[in-house]
């Protein structure tokens, strides 16, 4: 086995971008807290993202589909302010993006579109994802990036 002569080159000795993914969950709260903290120590941009996940049913009529974007509208609103207003407090260079689909798709698409350095989400709260696994899981499976999942 041939070693490098330099296992620890510049430029990988820790994140420029974390991404953080946030739904208003608690669980999503802690992880952006906690990729906040990061982003201060470590002089990172942090990146929060909040993926809309659009049901097939709500597109089945046009009110739905209405109520659907406005509510998705309102909760993004409303966790911008509150993650701005964090993040001013604490020092912390955060941007805020909203995003319509597949929240494994969108975030990983957003991950590499600003190369980010490292993922950070909270566990699911949903019992039904310790059978069929979560979003972290498949974040975690994807294997492109450090994925750190806070509870």
């Amino acid at each position: 086995m041939s070693l490098p002569e330099n296992p620890f080159e510049i430029g990988t000795d820790g994140p420029t971008t974390i991404v953080a993914a946030v739904d208003g969950s608690v669980t999503s709260l802690r992880a952006c807290a906690y990729a906040a903290g990061l982003a201060r120590r470590e002089h990172a941009q942090l990146l929060a993202v909040y993926v809309a996940s659009v049901s097939a049913l709500a597109g089945s009529s046009a009110a739905g589909a209405v109520a659907v974007r406005e509510s998705t509208e309102e909760t993004a609103k409303e966790l911008k302010e509150l993650l701005d207003r964090a993040a001013r407090e604490r020092g912390v260079a955060m941007r805020f993006c909203t995003r319509t689909g597949d929240p494994y798709t969108e975030i990983t698409r957003l991950a590499d579109e600003v190369r980010a350095d490292a993922l950070v989400v909270g566990a699911s709260e949903h019992l039904g994802h310790r059978l069929v696994g979560s979003l972290a899981v498949r974040l975690v499976r994807a294997g492109r990036w450090p994925v750190t999942v806070v509870p």
